[in-house]
């Protein structure tokens, strides 16, 4: 569609820059929803790239076509950001970045009630201390799961169940050691870390990836896990309880952090593969 209708239509170009986005020619028309002031997608995007570098305007409308968001419209078909609109963005971008989890996940998450405050929440401080989220790694520890805990199991039907995927494919991922059942009366039953292992290979399996491809992360991971065991060892040996326990905090956010960097280092690389 050409002529001065689809130029109404549209948003200033991604690569234009984030002034002139944010700046739009037509004034927003009435208070915005939650209120607060309106936003540009322009704008929006200024505002969250400190927080995350990678953002653009068409990532933005990315999200909004996969029906993550809903910003309203003027009259002339401009997009506007309000603050709950903000707050929406944040938490998809943050699931996105600190747990890894696909927009289908997310969207789940969104619908189940999942908010911006949720995400962030953080413990009071103590006497003036330094926060838990303070600490190195703790903004990029994983929410769901803990190390110290195995928290709560979960049959093979309920896996299933909240995964989508076949009973072979859990079947092949015990078969190469990548999950491991815990048998009682009966019945095998998995913790929430392996329920989540068996919805990430389910969408890899969606590509083609098979159990037998799963074995170089298997290896990276066993690689990992011995290089931080390695450093915090004495800590963790300790007949000192509160010793033992910040040895576990500390290999929380060591994983974290390990995490957090493989998931860079893979980015830079398929950016090389993409160009």
């Amino acid at each position: 569609m050409t002529g001065p209708v689809a130029e109404r239509d549209a948003d200033p170009p991604a690569d234009a820059p984030a002034e002139a986005a944010a700046d739009p020619i037509e004034p927003p028309a009435g208070p915005p929803p939650g209120g607060g002031k309106s936003l540009t997608i322009g704008a929006v995007c200024k505002a969250l790239s400190q927080e995350f570098p990678d953002i653009s305007i068409s990532k933005i409308r990315y999200l909004e076509d996969q029906k993550l968001l809903a910003p309203r419209r003027t009259p002339g078909g401009y997009r506007l950001y309000s603050t709950n609109d903000v707050a929406r963005l944040r938490t998809i971008l943050r699931l996105q970045r600190d747990e890894f989890l696909p927009l289908r996940v997310i969207r789940q998450e969104l619908a189940a009630g999942r908010s911006e405050p949720e995400v962030t929440k953080s413990a009071p401080q103590d006497g003036g201390g330094t926060p838990p989220d303070a600490r190195p790694g703790a903004a990029l520890r994983r929410l769901t799961f803990s190390i110290a805990q195995r928290a709560s199991q979960y049959s093979l039907e309920d896996v299933v169940e909240d995964t989508g995927a076949e009973p072979r494919l859990v079947a092949e991922l015990e078969d190469f050691g990548i999950i491991k059942g815990d048998p009682r009366s009966g019945t095998k039953f998995y913790d929430e870390t392996e329920r989540e292992i068996v919805r990430a290979v389910t969408e890899l399996s969606r590509y083609g990836v098979a159990g037998r491809n799963l074995r170089v992360f298997k290896t990276s991971a066993e690689r990992e896990s011995a290089l931080l065991q390695q450093i915090l060892a004495p800590s963790l040996r300790s007949r000192n309880p509160d010793r033992r326990k910040e040895a576990v905090e500390a290999l929380e956010n060591l994983a974290a952090v390990a995490s957090h960097l493989k998931h860079l280092l893979l980015v830079r690389d398929l950016r090389r593969i993409a160009r």
